[in-house]
């Protein structure tokens, strides 16, 4: 789309130029629909353009772009006519015709020219006759042109052998130089009510929506300085229209040209001011958009609002005999797209038909046994939104919301409509909302007065509820099955999220990121150890970072909700009462009253902390596996409500947490027993050896093992003697850990008792063989050192199926130090021998498993030789410097996460050390 301000240009000639052939142009009879009465001597002073394709939604972007342009232009008197004919004559072109439409906007000193051409140039209009021979309005296509003979002030319709051109020109109506609206003069009584001083907040927003300026009226009316503010976006300082699983509605706003209407936004202590708007977007000199908002209080909205316009004296019709839409008569056109907008724009319809001091709109629940507060004006809407009353008469309920009511005077019949109860409205008139005789809902309008409405108010009031109930039972329905859709996918990103983690502490905290803010402006997690614990404060989350410590400061210090099974979201109110008492401390302390003896010294918090707690909070019970594991509580700030569709979707995710928390609970017990027995399996710690350096390296394959096949000990057996061992289990996790243990305390118990190597093994393997089934295959090298007075280390090995030892000499040779013999658990009688091996000063002897070995990279292995030539460049290193290089090389040789076990047991007689 283009657009571009041309000043002084005239209206281009629609004919074409050069050797095109001229254009045919017909009209119809000038005096029924005045067709190509163009004048040429208007000024051009902007223009717009843009093409759309041919797809179903072009006219609804056509539409949109339309509005958009003359809103931007100040032509809001004309809009809605311009918005029906564009809509007609592209719906004309995408979608009867199927060609692309070109949409051009020619804004002049008196008024606007809209031009609509297809690719389609066909002759659709008849030479002679008048507008009702066009054809029937009921058919499908051909109304375009008929709403251009009713609504334009001059329009026709220009042919080419390529296209056809269809205009129209609405003129703006005729006022006073320099007026663009009045009003007549009104008695003092019934102007409209504001404060002793009118505040306009001014605030800019730049193109991201961030705040960039803020004045000293919006200091005033919202406690935050221009400081506090700059940068943030506007949406944070929100508090409606803002619905999980719908759009928030000021985004789009703030990138419309020109908006205006309600929403609430949360001042610097916590409560939302309902104000009232007005949007314009702007551009600097160097090109960059902002958006201007100016705001005062929603009951001082005459300041800003725009005059409604006002209905032609035949409004029943559109032309001669058509009847215009009640529904858009009284909501206006276009009506809004969303739910939130659309009761929105009734309420405040509905205030100024009976001339009230508010309104208000309830929905209806499923079950028709209760109605929930959707929209209001001239009420503390924050403190209202999503308030549920019942419907049936009785104390405290929803009095005859199934009849249209009058009431008189409320201080008469206190109770009778809960939700101005405290709002000073005297006089009120409700009515119901009904689809098909079904109740959807109810509409009510309200005075401060006593006695301002009667019966005839009751039936302009039932009739237009009449004619917006459909719409609204619709535009309700759409907004619910999108947010099922919404949480549908919520609840399935949530399980995936859940799912991944055993971590309790993890779990705890996906649980109140999830909630917090989609579904709650805080939340805490409660949880129970055992059924004689009591419910412990595990985790605490606000949507403001900086008001995290106050809240947990203020549950702390109050009894936890109680651990009650029934399913389903119960309020408890004891976080908003200790809120309020902790507010009203701080007040007196502030007043320098000190402690009123009433109150007593409790929670020490801020007016902020109270405030973000001061609203609805719900508690749901994580019940996994029939027992209460804990409570998950969510809340709001300062006279907020939940919504129905939230809190049974905090039920759904409350059970989808409570198994995942249990899980995670469980986890955590079986790997902390699993972590603690596998630790016994392994030495204690490695024995001091004087004259020989001693350090082992052990990785045990598999997520959360510590020990697997492979193990390894060193152990003094008596005087001047050491025994050491390392070995290989077949397979891996618990059951060859087993036979690890078994293994490890069998060789320290038969070395001590004066077993030589090949008699404690040869032992060994007749009790691997006694565990019958369970019995496992086992590689295993055993030894002992005899730490020499020259500085060298006597060893006498037995090697059965292991990996060879190697031995490093200082010349950088490296050659086996043992031979081959039998593993153990195989066969019931071995002739195991064991060798003699001495090793000088500087010598090294490396023990390995075969995980070290047998790593591979495709189809390569390291090996023998491979670990030989590695061990070769450990010349003069320390016993813990050789084992880190063996495994930095295994590690390195391969980018998989190693499959096997894996131990080195490197042991060094010390000698001189290479520079």
């Amino acid at each position: 789309m283009t657009t571009g301000l041309h000043p002084g240009e005239a209206p281009r000639d629609p004919r074409p130029t050069g050797n095109q052939p001229l254009p045919r142009q017909e009209r119809v009879d000038p005096a029924s629909v005045h067709a190509d009465n163009r004048t040429r001597r208007s000024v051009i002073t902007a223009r717009a353009a843009a093409s759309f394709e041919p797809l179903g939604r072009s006219v609804a972007t056509a539409r949109a772009f339309v509005r958009d342009t003359l809103q931007g232009w100040g032509f809001a008197d004309v809009v809605d006519d311009a918005v029906v004919l564009t809509s007609e004559l592209v719906t004309n072109a995408v979608v009867h015709a199927g060609t692309s439409a070109d949409v051009l906007c020619l804004r002049s000193d008196d008024g606007v020219r809209i031009e609509v051409a297809d690719r389609y140039p066909e002759r659709e209009i008849p030479l002679q006759g008048s507008v009702a021979n066009m054809g029937s309005p009921d058919r499908e296509g051909g109304r375009g042109l008929q709403l251009c003979a009713a609504l334009a002030d001059r329009w026709g319709v220009d042919y080419t052998p390529t296209q056809k051109q269809v205009w129209f020109q609405l003129d703006l109506p005729e006022r006073a130089v320099g007026t663009r609206t009045a009003g007549p003069s009104l008695p003092a009584a019934l102007l409209p009510l504001a404060d002793g001083r009118v505040r306009v907040a001014v605030v800019q927003i730049d193109r991201v929506g961030a705040i960039t300026a803020w004045n000293e009226d919006a200091e005033e009316l919202f406690g935050y300085t221009a400081e506090q503010v700059t940068g943030k976006p506007l949406t944070d300082l929100a508090a409606w229209p803002h619905t999980p699983g719908t759009s928030t509605g000021i985004v789009e706003a703030l990138q419309l040209s020109r908006w205006e209407g309600s929403y609430g936004l949360r001042g610097a202590d916590g409560r939302v001011t309902a104000v009232y708007a007005s949007h314009l977007r702007v551009r600097d000199t160097g090109g960059e958009p902002s958006t201007v908002c100016l705001l005062v209080r929603n009951h001082e909205r005459a300041v800003l609002q725009t005059p409604l316009r006002g209905a032609s004296p035949d409004s029943g019709t559109m032309a001669e005999g058509q009847a215009t839409d009640p529904f858009e008569v009284f909501i206006g056109s276009p009506a809004p797209d969303d739910l939130d907008g659309l009761l929105q724009r009734t309420v405040e319809r509905a205030r100024d038909m009976l001339d009230a001091d508010s309104a208000f709109l309830l929905l209806a629940t499923d079950d028709e046994t209760e109605l929930e507060v959707r929209a209001s004006t001239g009420l503390p809407s924050a403190r209202q939104r999503f308030a549920r009353v019942p419907v049936e008469a009785g104390p405290g309920r929803y009095g005859s919301a199934r009849m249209p009511a009058v009431h008189d005077d409320l201080s008469a019949v206190p109770g009778a409509v809960p939700l101005l109860n405290g709002t000073g409205m005297r006089s009120v008139v409700t009515v119901p909302l009904k689809v098909e005789g079904r109740l959807t809902g109810s509409l009510g309008v309200a005075a401060e007065a006593p006695g301002r409405y009667s019966n005839e108010e009751a039936l302009r009031l039932q009739f237009a509820a009449d004619r917006i109930a459909l719409a609204v039972e619709s535009a309700r329905l759409g907004e619910l099955e999108r947010l099922r859709r919404g949480s549908l996918s919520f609840l399935v990103e949530a399980s995936d999220l859940l799912a991944g983690t055993l971590d309790r502490d993890q779990t705890l905290a996906l649980m109140a990121q999830m909630t917090v803010p989609t579904l709650a402006t805080w939340c805490a997690v409660y949880t129970i150890a055992d059924q004689s614990s009591d419910p412990y404060l595990s985790y605490v989350l606000h949507e403001d970072e900086e008001r995290i410590d106050g809240l947990k400061a203020l549950l702390s210090k109050i009894d936890p909700p109680d651990p009650v099974p029934t399913p389903g979201a119960r309020v408890w109110s004891a976080p908003a009462e200790a809120a309020h008492q902790a507010a009203l401390r701080t007040s007196m302390r502030s007043l320098g009253l000190g402690e009123s003896p009433s109150v007593g010294s409790g929670i020490g918090t801020t007016l902020a902390t109270a405030a973000a707690v001061g609203g609805e909070t719900v508690v749901l019970p994580l019940v996994a596996r029939n027992r209460v594991i804990g409570m998950l509580t969510l809340g709001k700030p300062s006279d907020e409500h939940f919504r129905q569709e939230i809190l049974e979707l905090a039920e759904d995710l409350s059970r989808r947490a409570a198994l995942a928390l249990d899980n995670a609970r469980l986890y955590s017990e079986r790997t902390a027993i699993s972590q603690s027995l596998q630790r016994s399996l392994l030495p204690p710690e490695l024995p001091v050896i004087d004259g020989v350096e001693v350090e082992v390296i052990y990785r045990a394959a598999g997520e959360g093992n510590e020990v697997g096949g492979d193990f390894y000990d060193v152990f003094p057996i008596r005087d001047g003697a050491y025994g050491f061992a390392i070995g290989d289990v077949c397979g891996t996790g618990p059951e060859a850990a087993a036979v690890t243990g078994l293994a490890r305390h069998a060789l320290r118990l038969l070395a001590r008792e004066g077993f030589g190597g090949p008699a404690v093994l040869e032992r060994l393997n007749s009790a691997i063989l006694d565990e019958g089934a369970r019995s496992r295959f086992l590689t295993l090298l055993y030894g002992e050192l005899w730490p020499q007075e020259d500085g060298s280390a006597v060893l006498k090995v037995v090697c059965a199926g292991h990996p060879l030892p190697l031995r490093l000499r200082q010349d950088g040779t490296v050659e086996p130090a043992a031979e081959p013999q039998p593993l153990l658990g195989v066969m019931d009688d071995l002739e195991l021998y064991e060798e003699t091996v001495t090793l000088d000063p500087g010598d090294v002897l490396l023990c390995v498993t075969d995980g070290v070995t047998e790593r591979r990279e495709g189809t390569r292995m390291l090996g023998d030789d491979g670990l030989a030539d590695v061990l070769t460049t450990c010349t003069g290193l320390t016993a813990g410097a050789v084992a880190a290089r063996i495994m930095r090389a295994v590690e390195r040789f391969a980018s998989d996460a190693p499959s096997d076990d894996m131990a080195i047991l490197a042991m060094r007689v010390p000698g001189l050390q290479k520079d």
